[in-house]
């Protein structure tokens, strides 16, 4: 389990996914679709508790339906998938309060470059 020492930092409001993605776990592409699922849940979370903004949001999920789509087609392609998660990622990168999120896109690139 990670631990993170902030102290002497000061942090305002702050988004974490909570733990219920495990990218880790995902052997198939159905498994990745799955996660993926769950962390555009989280991301869409966050847009509602004001921890990122609404146009970042559609900005994130835009990218990560996209892969999403891709990866659901007959013959996948891999670098367009990894392009839109990786600029979803890109995305949330940029918004301090919702750094929590990062790990899971970060995780499914992994992912995905082992799989596809």
């Amino acid at each position: 389990m990670a631990t993170f020492d902030q102290r002497g930092q000061k942090v305002n409001t702050q988004y974490n996914a909570s733990g219920n993605i495990n990218f880790g776990a995902a052997t198939t592409s159905t498994d990745v679709v799955i996660e993926l699922r769950k962390l555009l849940d989280e991301v869409n979370q966050a847009v509602r508790a004001g921890n990122i903004n609404s146009e970042g949001g559609i900005d994130v999920e835009a990218k990560v339906k996209k892969a999403i789509v891709q990866m659901e087609k007959p013959k996948p392609d891999k670098q367009a998938i990894l392009e839109n998660i990786n600029g979803a990622k890109e995305i949330i990168e940029s918004m301090a309060s919702a750094v929590g999120l990062v790990s899971g896109f970060a995780q499914a690139v992994e992912v995905i470059r082992r799989i596809f």
